[in-house]
């Protein structure tokens, strides 16, 4: 058998490439018709992934601990995959505050995929083993391979080296649990989502469930880390007007004091949200606020309590 012929063979199946009774006809369909078959198939992913949660919990553990033991997350994937993965790991520093290499996304064939297709990339095994060597993995990080079809190469290399470098691994895509057989995985995630509305599309509903997924993994773990007080997001950079303002409504709620004063507070507290509120709420100076949040592990109300 080929080359050709076994991936062939081997995309016949995988559920993400089956086409979907739901929307044979669709090309007959009108506009709206066409949008209430997309929609009802949409519907079907929250449910799916909820189904993942007990895994999703599981790596939320190993990515919390490898935050404290100062590791990152570092997500790997090609095409749909890959751009949901950096645009994950981009909004990171600016809702949370944390560092640029603190959580990272690789895409395969580099930056230039984010904007066009790169599709060749996807089919090296070497090049996802090779980015992994490239940002340095270790045994304190925890590396994610993003695949939809799960069967991607570059991914499968990108995991594979980690584990033999011995990061802890996870791994997310839309296809059945019963049907994953990558050894090097510590935990998949599975959302079977189903064929798509347009077969082998899956930037669609696979792609909706991978991204309602990293959410939940990078969102939880920051929690978990400190970075919100409440549901409110305590630690973010004040990197343009929207967020300075969001800031000044943080504090606010908070604590109750007025606009000016909360401004005051955070010119005050270098523009650190956390140690404006500990400031407030504990009639301190700001030495003392950093003090209190650096004995808390970064948790207000700890401070507060301090």
């Amino acid at each position: 058998m080929t080359e050709e012929q076994r991936i062939f063979e081997e995309l016949k199946s995988i559920s993400t490439e089956q086409r979907n009774p739901d929307s044979i006809n669709i090309d007959k369909q009108s506009i709206e018709e066409i949008l209430h078959i997309i929609n009802s198939e949409d519907k079907k992913v929250p449910l799916a992934v909820e189904k993942e949660i007990p895994y999703i919990a599981k790596a939320v553990e190993k990515i919390v601990e490898a935050f404290k033991n100062g590791g990152r997350l570092l997500y790997f994937g090609a095409g749909t995959s890959g751009r949901l993965g950096v645009v994950d790991a981009s909004e990171c520093p600016p809702t949370f505050g944390a560092p640029y290499d603190m959580v990272i996304g690789q895409i395969a064939g580099g930056e230039a995929a984010m904007f066009r297709a790169q599709e060749g990339a996807e089919d090296s095994e070497e090049g996802g083993a090779a980015d992994v060597m490239k940002h340095n993995v270790s045994s304190i990080d925890v590396v994610c391979g993003i695949a939809a079809s799960r069967r991607t190469p570059y991914v499968i290399g990108a995991v594979k080296k980690a584990k033999e470098l011995g990061a802890a691994t996870l791994y997310v895509t839309a296809t059945p649990r019963e049907s994953f057989n990558i050894p090097e995985v510590d935990i998949p995630i599975c959302p079977h989502v189903g064929p798509e509305v347009v077969m082998g599309s899956t930037r669609m509903k696979s792609g909706t469930a991978q991204k309602l997924v990293l959410n939940m993994l990078t969102t939880t773990s920051f929690i978990r880390l400190g970075k919100t007080y409440e549901n409110m997001m305590i630690d973010l950079q004040q990197t343009n007007k929207k967020l300075i303002e969001r800031s000044k409504k943080i504090v606010m709620t908070i604590t109750g004091v007025g606009y000016d004063e909360a401004a005051k507070y955070l010119v005050e507290s270098k523009g650190h949200v956390k140690s404006a509120l500990v400031m407030i709420l504990a009639n301190c100076s700001y030495e003392e606020a950093q003090e209190r949040l650096k004995k808390a592990d970064g948790f207000v109300r700890a401070a507060l309590e301090l």
